[in-house]
């Protein structure tokens, strides 16, 4: 028994001293999360719920209210799903497809492969610039429309500029999940490819059948990253067009922007977790999906 005790009596400090060890690992990482991610949030959080920061009369869900009932937060969330509805199904049908072509013993693949990543490394002032001299009223697209006949487009001061922004937007993205796709389809079980291709089954029924349940988990990180990086598109809009562009492309990140140049924290911070509320419903309907579409590969 004095063994017995001796030997859990030695098991229980060394338990602790491993904890005491892993929480003095961790605290440096805990602090800088509190300190930039955590109070920051219990601040948004506050003001979303007072008056004004200054006097910090608590008035319910009055922020709220004016924040919805904003034409200029109504016509932002309206251009931010648009354009969310578009460019993320895009980017993820179009990067799945060249990750698939890719994938083929096809010539030059690898400088395909460069291509399509080096937009990565282009600084954002530069992708400005880019898109900027391409269609710019006196651009290069509206030269090349004139010699077919057509008139010169004010690309960024109509309709038409909510396509300019998905076209920069897939530029920029395609490359990267492209990579998260060839990945994927590199650890699908070959096995389970040929035994089909034995039972006479077509290409389409393995990609339907087989692959895409396997890439069901690669599909879902790409569309939440997507979608993520759909919001962050901000930075090239704003140095195209400044604080307030055409109304197609006036986005959410346009009002908030806007709110806190204007120092009106309390609608600013209503506004933030209105966009974290839906984002986190959507983000939590697609892992439910997920999780059933992908249940039977897990099984």
């Amino acid at each position: 028994m004095k063994r017995l005790k001796l030997g859990f009596n030695k098991q229980s400090k060394h338990m602790k001293k491993t904890k005491l060890t892993s929480g003095l690992f961790i605290a440096p990482s805990f602090v800088g999360v509190s300190i930039f991610f955590l109070i920051p949030f219990c601040v948004i959080i506050y003001y979303a719920f007072v008056s004004s920061p200054v006097n910090g009369v608590f008035v319910g869900f009055d922020n709220f209210k004016k924040v919805l009932g904003n034409a200029a937060f109504q016509s932002a969330v309206k251009n931010t799903g648009v354009f969310s509805a578009i460019s993320v199904p895009l980017a993820v049908v179009l990067s799945l497809l060249l990750a698939l072509v890719l994938n083929m013993k096809l010539p030059l693949r690898s400088q395909f492969r460069t291509a399509f990543l080096s937009p990565m490394m282009v600084p954002v002032a530069s992708i400005v610039l880019i898109w900027q001299v391409l269609f710019h009223y006196n651009g290069s697209v509206n030269e090349i429309l004139m010699k077919f006949g057509f008139d010169k487009i004010d690309w960024f001061k109509s309709q038409y500029a909510i396509i300019v922004v998905v076209i920069l937007f897939l530029w920029k993205n395609l490359g990267y999940n492209m990579i998260l796709f060839m990945a994927a389809i590199g650890s699908i079980p070959q096995d389970m490819i040929e035994v089909a291709r034995l039972e006479s089954a077509t290409e389409l029924q393995i990609f339907f059948r087989i692959k895409l349940r396997y890439l069901s988990p690669a599909i879902m990180f790409v569309t939440i990253m997507s979608l993520i990086n759909s919001f962050k598109i901000f930075r090239e809009v704003y140095l195209l067009t400044t604080d307030y562009p055409y109304d197609a492309i006036y986005m959410l990140q346009h009002f908030m922007n806007n709110k806190f140049k204007n120092l009106d924290y309390q609608i600013l911070s209503a506004s933030a977790i209105i966009m974290s509320l839906v984002m986190a419903v959507i983000i939590a309907i697609l892992l439910i999906g997920e999780s059933r579409f992908g249940k039977d590969v897990e099984g």
